[in-house]
């Protein structure tokens, strides 16, 4: 089965920027939407942004306009640019398929932690 594996996160001040990447075992290709979600300290996992193999963005309100998404089929990698980043983005972020039934088990997800 396909796994996930997320890295890029880290220890960033306020108005920092982070690269993070999802790499995918085998071919996403078929996905058609795959997406980044996060999941703050005692709160539940929120979605933040998807990409559709046509290219399509969407964003959720909290981090339009300074997060970024974009996929490599071709490396099965889905990134997610951030800056201008803020303590309220502090979280461990996670990649995975939009659709609930295409949805592949969660990987580790990645610690970004931001301070003021």
């Amino acid at each position: 089965q396909v796994q996930l594996v997320e890295s890029g996160g880290g220890l960033v001040q306020a108005g920092g920027t982070l690269r993070l990447s999802c790499a995918a075992s085998g071919s996403i290709a078929s996905i058609y939407a795959m997406g980044w979600y996060r999941q703050a300290p005692g709160k539940q996992r929120e979605w933040a942004a998807s990409i559709s193999n046509d290219g399509d963005t969407f964003y959720g309100d909290s981090v339009k306009g300074r997060f970024t998404i974009s996929r490599d089929n071709a490396k099965n990698t889905v990134y997610l640019q951030m800056s201008s980043l803020k303590p309220e983005d502090t979280a461990v972020y996670y990649c995975n398929a939009i659709d609930v039934g295409r949805r592949l088990p969660w990987g580790q997800g990645t610690q970004v932690t931001v301070s003021s």
